[in-house]
């Protein structure tokens, strides 16, 4: 009973390191979710999970697609993902992102990249002394087969959780391409 006691209180103090999540919907569906919390390396995590049959789009999504189209005119071109941050937190250094799947359709001049299931962004990151609250602006699209779901929304990180160690995932991770 004792050890099943620290076990619940274990997974509650591990959960309680991620912020609230920042759920997108669409038709009583759970979308997309983000969640982020700041690891003991000083890197600003952010975890998103997708439902089955959504994607969503690199950091560098229009970067990728304007070297491909080499100066020709896109038929299309899906919003990539960004993330503005504010308050008591300040990126400090380039973002990270995990390796790319291409959803690129060349036929149709469309050329892109992203994500399914899950994905981690990582930048390093600094305290400004600006309050207890980092606020993370999320703009991008997630996207199905069929409809798109343009994303606007802010969440919060409470900076007083603790650090968490660095995601094992985070060595995949690859700096965003700059123009």
């Amino acid at each position: 009973m004792r050890l099943q006691f620290y076990l619940l209180a274990a997974m509650a103090v591990s959960a309680a390191e991620w912020s609230k999540p920042l759920e997108i919907i669409v038709d009583d569906t759970i979308c997309a979710s983000y969640k982020a919390r700041v690891d003991d390396g000083g890197n600003l995590v952010i975890a998103l999970t997708l439902a089955n049959g959504w994607h969503t789009f690199a950091m560098d999504n229009q970067i990728r697609a304007n070297e491909k189209l080499a100066g020709k005119k896109a038929l299309g071109m899906d919003k990539p993902t960004s993330f503005a941050v504010s308050g008591g937190l300040a990126i400090d250094g380039p973002w990270r992102q995990p390796p790319l799947m291409d959803f690129s359709k060349p036929e149709l001049r469309i050329f892109s990249w992203g994500f399914e299931k899950q994905a981690l962004f990582s930048a390093k990151a600094r305290r400004t002394g600006a309050g207890s609250k980092a606020f993370i602006a999320v703009k991008g699209q997630a996207c199905t087969e069929t409809i798109c779901k343009d994303i606007n929304r802010e969440f919060e990180l409470d900076l007083a959780l603790p650090a968490s160690p660095a995601e094992p995932e985070q060595a995949a991770l690859t700096a965003i391409r700059q123009q």
